[in-house]
Formats: C-alpha cells, structure tokens, sequence
C-alpha cells in the first residue's frame, strides 16, 4: 500500500524515470524542435477528426460520400504515430522497464542512459537502413523512374510512399536524436547524475 502522508507532489519526478511532461534537457535544440514540431501532428489528429465528421455528415445527411477522407484520416494519424516515436525520444517519456532502473544509484543510471541510446541509435539505424529499402521501392519504379506508390483506391493518392519516406527521415532523426542524448548523459548533464 502506499503511503497517506505522501502527496503526489512530494514525488521528485526527475529523480524517477517517470517523465516530466517537459522536453529532457539532455535532448538538446534538437529535442526542442521536435517538442515544437509536435503541435503540427496534434493539429492533424485534429483535422482528421473533423474530416471524419464532415464524411459522416455528408454521407448521412446529404447522401454524399466522399472517396477521400478515409485515406487522408489514415495518412494524417499515420503521420502523427509515427512521429510520436522521435516525440517520446526528445521528451525522455518512452515505455521503459523501470524494475531495475529506479533502484539504481545516479551513477548508475547514467551509464544506462548511454548504453540505452547507444543501443537505440544503432537499432533505430537499422531500420532507418530498412526504410531506406521500403522508399526505393515505393519512389523508383524498376527502369529508374521516379513514381510515387498510390494506394490503388478510387481515389488514389500516393499517401503509401509519403508515409514510407517520413518513416524514413523519422528513424534518421531517431539516430540523430539519440547520439545526442547519448553525448549529453555522458557529459553528465542527465538530471539524475545532479
């Protein structure tokens, strides 16, 4: 059972591996941009919500469905989940097994920030190696030409080779993002080595 005389507020947040809401300051400029940059993808969950509603009204009120909504919600959620990897990176909030790590001493922790980056830059580098294969082949038709995948609906948009693509520069930002976190832990700059 936990303990009544303690509020939520006296729990140190940053001395746990619970997020603090906040961009961690070991992700640098770069976390703060994509901190930034998240408002725009918030923003397309937004429209692909009211587009929903604007498909719903318009095939049951006015008997006129539309061919596009359904594949642009999916490509605007599409593009927000994805960016939510990079999001929850620079924000130091990504699922982590907190067993071990929250009885570690700070010393300790911080060697595990580094070993965890290192690792997750070369692991998100390997599927940005994969991604790069899934774009060349949803980009480069077999000749040589450039032609973007559609989707082979009605409608056709070319939203499969987009979303291919921004996996793609997501997982190189990954990479990216990661070093850094990896440079300012070891630099001693992690929160909990204070």
């Amino acid at each position: 059972m936990s303990d009544p005389s303690r509020t939520d507020d006296d729990t140190d947040l940053a001395a746990t591996s619970e997020g603090t809401g906040r961009t961690a300051p070991e992700a640098g400029l770069m976390g703060r941009l994509v901190d930034r940059a998240g408002y725009i993808f918030a923003a397309g969950i937004v429209v692909a919500a009211a587009i929903l509603l604007y498909e719903v009204v318009m095939r049951y009120f006015f008997d006129s469905p539309t061919i596009w909504v359904h594949e642009t919600s999916v490509f605007l959620c599409g593009l927000a989940f994805v960016f939510g990897g990079l999001y929850c990176t620079s924000r130091n909030s990504h699922i982590r097994v907190v067993l071990l790590y929250d009885s570690f001493p700070p010393w300790l922790r911080r060697i595990a920030d580094i070993g965890i980056s290192i690792v997750s830059a070369i692991a998100s580098g390997f599927f940005a190696y994969a991604a790069w294969h899934m774009v060349m082949r949803a980009v480069v038709t077999p000749a040589g030409t450039i032609r973007l995948e559609t989707t082979g609906s009605a409608w056709s948009p070319p939203t499969p080779a987009l979303i291919k693509i921004f996996v793609f520069v997501v997982m190189v930002l990954l990479v990216v993002q990661f070093l850094i976190l990896a440079v300012n832990y070891a630099r001693g700059s992690h929160r909990s080595a204070k």
